[in-house]
């Protein structure tokens, strides 16, 4: 059955998410001073995405339609177009220099304009869908960091265009998965970019940050530095193996095992471990004659910590690759649902050493229920759908070679540039 028609003379935008463990949607009314009003919000379990991937279509399309209709009850209007999360894995992202001769007098509107058309022809998809290319920092003469070049005068101006791209085909399942729940598809953002831009503040993205996202079946490991993001990396591991893990130490059943990770569950110790009891129901607890058997806190909590080591193992390797360290390199972002982990902060900084923090979304009027790690990514679709982002990908030839950035040379580049003020 067709959808209804939204109400005309308004700008809604809306938002969904489509995770491993739960699809949600949000509607919000952007005002004038670019704030976003809440409207709605709808949420479902996902039963037909594993590890970001769908790989059940029927059951994804209702999730979708389910949460989206129960955000439109609230809102009390109807939406037809979206602006959807991807979180799964084989994202890559790159930055493409490009440069410009303008015989040092000053930049006008149609020379940014003719830089920005050569970043078009500069980016190369190599077989990949383009996310986004955003133009980032402009650089007057070798000065970096320079967010405003018009009217300045210069011999050369240069730009770095931010692109992220995925592989096509998990993109094009979760594109038609939309699109059979009868909505528009307005764009498919990456999870790091939406993410980072409703937790991090612009000095932190500026600065540079490390934004983790510990999702149900993935966790992205992204690097921000000059205000955007420069390098990221997927890993096939998230808070479901945790469950997973729980659920076969104990013999009990998956939703049982989540319920003690997150009632019971901590990736800190503590002397009272060994002392408080937890009734276990297992697998065949529903039988008659079958009693529940008890284990100790310390027990729950090692099965725990033995993924939280491999996990933040390989989330050190990944920052390691990206670039990020050194003296810059100090302070971790942690969000998405599986920090939500009582102690995981903690945890964490004990073994990567660095300063780290969970990440919320930041925007007034969100529902508590919505205003935890979980939604991170989701907010953050509402504030990019809102922003209007100048994006070049509409005009890219796949064609053209790009002129590409080691992750861990822009990192230390972008920060130069920022901290001797520019």
């Amino acid at each position: 059955m067709k959808r209804p028609t939204p109400t005309p003379g308004r700008r809604l935008v809306t938002a969904l998410d489509v995770g491993s463990s739960k699809v949600s949607a949000l509607i919000a009314e952007p005002g004038e001073a670019g704030e976003l009003r809440i409207l709605g919000t709808g949420q479902r379990q996902s039963q037909g995405v594993r590890r970001g991937f769908i790989a059940d279509m029927e059951r994804t399309e209702v999730a979708i339609r389910e949460a989206v209709e129960q955000a439109e009850r609230i809102a009390a209007t109807n939406i037809e177009d979206v602006f959807v999360g991807f979180s799964a894995g084989g994202l890559v992202s790159s930055v493409a220099s490009v440069e410009l001769q303008i015989g040092g007098r000053r930049v006008e509107p149609q020379d940014i304009d003719q830089l920005l058309g050569v970043g078009r022809q500069s980016i190369d998809a190599e077989g990949r869908m383009i996310l986004h290319a955003l133009p980032a920092l402009y650089t007057l003469d070798g000065l970096q960091g320079v967010k405003k070049p018009l009217g300045l005068h210069a011999d050369r101006l240069a730009v770095d265009i931010h692109v992220i791209a995925a592989e096509p085909s998990p993109v094009r399942n979760l594109d038609l998965c939309v699109r059979s729940a009868h909505l528009g598809v307005q764009a498919i953002v990456a999870s790091p970019v939406a993410a980072g831009k409703a937790c991090l503040s612009e000095e932190e993205r500026e600065l540079g940050v490390a934004l983790v996202e510990l999702g149900a079946g993935v966790t992205n490991v992204s690097v921000f530095a000059g205000g955007m993001l420069v390098g990221l990396k997927s890993l096939g591991v998230g808070g479901m193996d945790i469950t997973d893990d729980i659920a076969a130490a104990f013999g009990t059943r998956r939703v049982e095992a989540e319920r003690m990770k997150c009632f019971y569950g901590s990736a800190t110790t503590s002397p009272r471990d060994n002392h408080d009891m937890i009734e276990l129901k297992p697998i065949a607890g529903s039988e008659e004659g079958t009693e529940a058997s008890r284990i100790t806190r310390a027990q729950l909590n090692s099965v725990i910590r033995a993924r939280l080591e491999h996990l933040t193992n390989e989330i050190a390797a990944a920052l390691k690759e990206l670039g990020f360290g050194g003296p810059f390199g100090r302070q971790v972002v942690l969000t998405g649902g599986g920090s939500e982990l009582k102690g995981i902060a903690d945890y964490a900084q004990g073994v990567l050493g660095r300063a780290v923090r969970i990440g919320r979304p930041n925007l007034r009027g969100l529902p508590e229920a919505h205003s935890g790690p979980a939604f991170t990514t989701l907010v953050g679709l509402a504030q990019f759908a809102a922003s209007d982002e100048l994006d070049l990908r509409a005009a890219v030839s796949p064609e053209m070679n790009v002129q590409k950035q080691n992750s861990g040379g822009i990192v230390q580049r972008l920060i130069t540039a920022f901290r001797s003020g520019f």
